[in-house]
């Protein structure tokens, strides 16, 4: 029997390459993957940003991935990682799908959990009067402390960090002051998921991962690591990922 194709969406400030160590073990279980770059996300962060980028909004970038998710030709198991994750979930409300896999995933609109960490994190993004408008990139420290801790090549994933959209941002993280159109419709999310969380994690802390586990309507297989943080795909933090995934695969399969 065809296994379903797998569509691999990045984070926030992220690029396909995110899922380059996780890619080899889903295909070798048997499974085809698709990791499309959403808009404007292929450049690097040393070419200056388009402004157009600064007011995209999210449901631009859920209008793509519906697109990408309907060249596939099958129902694809959906994984997102970070921002990934809610898009993951968007995107599951509008298209068919086998199942959902969220790592580290960013909250929705109705799954949020509130926490300082993020916040500390992403300061030199929010100290910048109307970056509600305008591209952003979190500044190193930022990103080491919050995204990368704990991670042995934390500089070079710093490094390949790309600009992204501010208006995206305000939705994910005010919701309520950008239309909630964040909002996942999780009456439609009955398939099997994966739901994955570092314990340590400062971007996307675990209560969001347990606050969208409670919300999906079908068979959840949740997991928290412990002294884990937001970054998954690094040794040997991608070993345990990997056969978790791959578990969860055969079983869906």
């Amino acid at each position: 029997m065809l296994k379903p194709p797998v569509l691999l969406i990045h984070g926030m400030w992220s690029a396909p390459a995110t899922f380059d160590r996780l890619r080899p073990a889903i295909e070798a279980a048997g499974h085809a993957t698709h990791a499309p770059v959403l808009p404007f996300h292929d450049r690097p962060a040393s070419v200056p940003p388009p402004a157009e980028l600064g007011t995209l909004s999210i449901t631009a970038y859920v209008d793509f991935l519906v697109a990408e998710a309907g060249k596939l030709g099958t129902p694809p198991v959906i994984l997102g990682h970070s921002m990934g994750g809610l898009l993951a979930q968007l995107v599951a409300a509008r298209v068919p799908h086998a199942g959902l896999v969220l790592l580290s995933p960013a909250a929705a609109a109705n799954s949020q959990a509130p926490s300082l960490d993020p916040a500390r994190a992403l300061k030199s993004v929010y100290l910048k009067w109307g970056w509600w408008e305008k591209p952003t990139l979190p500044d190193a420290e930022g990103a080491r402390w919050g995204f990368f801790a704990g991670v042995p090549d934390a500089d070079a994933q710093v490094a390949a960090l790309v600009w992204d959209s501010g208006r995206v941002f305000g939705e994910m993280a005010l919701p309520f002051l950008f239309g909630n159109v964040t909002r996942v419709d999780y009456a439609r999310l009955t398939a099997p998921a994966l739901v994955v969380v570092g314990l340590e994690d400062r971007a996307t802390p675990p209560g969001i991962a347990r606050a969208t586990a409670r919300n999906l309507k079908g068979e959840v297989d949740y997991h928290e690591l412990p002294g884990v943080p937001h970054w998954l795909f690094h040794d040997p933090v991608l070993g345990d990922v990997s056969l978790l995934l791959t578990a969860w695969l055969k079983r869906l399969t």
